[in-house]
């Protein structure tokens, strides 16, 4: 199946598509349970905050079969602002069609007009079909670096160790 696709930016219409597809990949990562997200949070932190953006992969039928979301980081080394690829995600039925390599074409096309220097992102160790995928695109794997996250009571319990301190004038 080599379906025509075109590519475009989510809109807040999008916002029950980009969410289907969240789900998807939630169910694919075997952490169904774990997505929070709802049409709403996605419209605060996607359109009103701009906290990130979703690019769309749209079949020539107007169905939405991909995504990308990704938002703007910094390196301190290079100086200058790079992307970091939160989520990338093809329907199970559109895949093998190039959807995922022509999702991370744009991506890099949009770093490079955008002056960004850096695509990064992260992929569990036992996805096998994805690594294969990011290491045929010519990716290096970032096997020295170890993930972190600090996340709900830690993060909290972390956060109020600043404000006993009387730090708190350091959020923006």
């Amino acid at each position: 199946m080599h379906d025509q696709f075109s590519f475009r930016f989510a809109t807040p219409a999008d916002v029950p598509a980009v969410l289907d597809l969240i789900r998807q990949l939630a169910a694919y990562e075997h952490a169904a349970d774990e997505v929070r997200a709802t049409p709403e949070i996605l419209t605060t932190w996607l359109f009103d905050k701009q906290a990130a953006e979703a690019l769309l992969a749209v079949s020539e039928d107007g169905t939405i079969v991909g995504m990308a979301v990704f938002f703007q980081n910094f390196s301190t080394w290079t100086g200058m602002g790079g992307m970091y690829l939160e989520d990338l995600y093809v329907r199970e039925d559109r895949r093998g069609a190039g959807v995922g390599r022509t999702l991370m074409a744009q991506l890099a096309r949009i770093c490079r007009e955008r002056g960004w220097q850096r695509l990064d992102w992260s992929c569990l160790d036992w996805n096998e079909p994805s690594l294969r995928f990011y290491q045929g695109i010519g990716a290096d794997r970032m096997d020295e670096w170890v993930h972190h996250r600090l996340t709900g009571a830690s993060l909290y319990a972390l956060a109020a160790e600043a404000g006993a301190r009387g730090e708190g004038g350091a959020a923006r």
